[in-house]
């Protein structure tokens, strides 16, 4: 037995799943995703980075920030 999620794109589709259902060849499980509970990006990635490496990035970032106004 396998357990898959599925996502509806029309309700035609849902009405097949539960004549499947009828017919006791599948279990329809209805569970809704919340995204309520779910972490911003930037609390997850956090710490990702250590501080000497950022402050590298920074610099770079900055440097290529400034390359943008030279006349070429």
């Amino acid at each position: 037995m396998q357990t898959l999620t599925i996502q509806i794109n029309n309700a035609h589709a849902l009405k097949l799943l539960e004549e499947l259902e009828a017919l006791n060849l599948i279990q329809v499980i209805k569970k809704t995703v919340s995204k309520e509970n779910s972490k911003k990006l930037s609390e997850r990635l956090a710490g990702s980075i250590n501080p000497e490496q950022a402050a590298i990035m920074r610099n770079e970032l900055n440097q290529m920030r400034s390359e943008w106004d030279r006349d070429i």
